[in-house]
């Protein structure tokens, strides 16, 4: 089900039935034995259409229950896509046991906190017996089909390669994130939606932590340009936005398949090779 399907890569289109439809008012579809439920806004930019934080927490909260009616229907397993967001702000690799928050009278908070209701949802329906359901909280990614012009760093790094100027990196650069390679996330995801624990949340992501101004100079290094921080480096206080994947380790045998600056590589042919096509 999608709203957009012309997002549907070719080569699979004609494996894939669609239904357009908003998450929020879906229709009668029959009986699901599985069920992956993705739908929200976290690329949209903040305040504009989509990105409207009402309307971005409407989407999700309501997408979810009507989510949640369609899979009771069946008893159906869910695989709920929540965010690393619902941490609220990192010094730290974080584990799924952590108990912060984001602060909930900041608007920039709705796409986190209505994760966090969800997630909520979902373990009550579990509790209940109408779903088995598995939440996988996602950090970042890099890989074919990433944003250029969004708020992702990572985006944004190769979007400047791409066009032969140096990487611009906006602020100090001492941030600390973490990359999945796009092509594992399937697997990581289909084995949290077959073995994973029913009221269980995973961290997905990268535990290998990176600066952005680390990042910024792989992704120039593979791009064959220059780099441009604009701040000087401020390291008080430094935010981390990185998993603690131990728990997916250990219960289902998951580690990164690819590193960081194959990441890049890849990522940088197939934008280049699609610009061509």
């Amino acid at each position: 089900m999608t709203r957009h399907p012309q997002s549907i890569p070719p080569e699979v289109a004609d494996e894939v039935a669609t239904v357009v439809a908003d998450v929020r008012r879906l229709p009668r579809l029959g009986a699901f034995d599985l069920v992956i439920h993705g739908a929200a806004s976290s690329s949209a930019t903040y305040g504009l259409d989509d990105g409207d934080p009402r309307e971005m927490a409407r989407t999700i909260v309501d997408g979810t229950l009507a989510v949640l009616d369609a899979a009771a229907s069946s008893s159906a397993r869910v695989l709920f896509l929540s965010s690393g967001a619902v941490y609220g702000p990192l010094r730290a690799p974080v584990a799924e046991t952590a108990t912060g928050g984001p602060d909930p009278m900041d608007p920039r908070s709705a796409y986190a906190e209505a994760k966090r209701l969800a997630e909520t949802m979902f373990a009550a329906a579990t509790e209940s017996g109408d779903v088995e359901a598995v939440v996988a909280r996602l950090f970042a990614f890099i890989g074919p089909r990433i944003p250029l012009d969004a708020h992702f760093a990572a985006g944004n790094f190769l979007r400047d390669a791409l066009a032969g100027r140096p990487v611009e990196v906006h602020g100090d650069g001492q941030p600390r994130r973490s990359y999945l390679y796009a092509g594992d996330l399937p697997e990581w995801c289909w084995a949290l939606l077959a073995r994973g624990r029913p009221g269980a949340a995973y961290n997905v992501g990268s535990p290998e932590a990176v600066t952005i101004a680390e990042l910024a100079r792989r992704v120039a290094a593979a791009g064959g340009v220059g780099v441009h921080i604009a701040r000087s480096p401020c390291p008080d206080d430094v935010p981390w936005y990185v998993p603690d994947t131990a728990r997916a380790r250990i219960e289902l045998g998951l580690e990164p398949r690819t590193d960081l600056d194959s990441s890049i590589r890849r990522t940088l042919a197939w934008l280049a090779d699609s610009r061509v096509r």
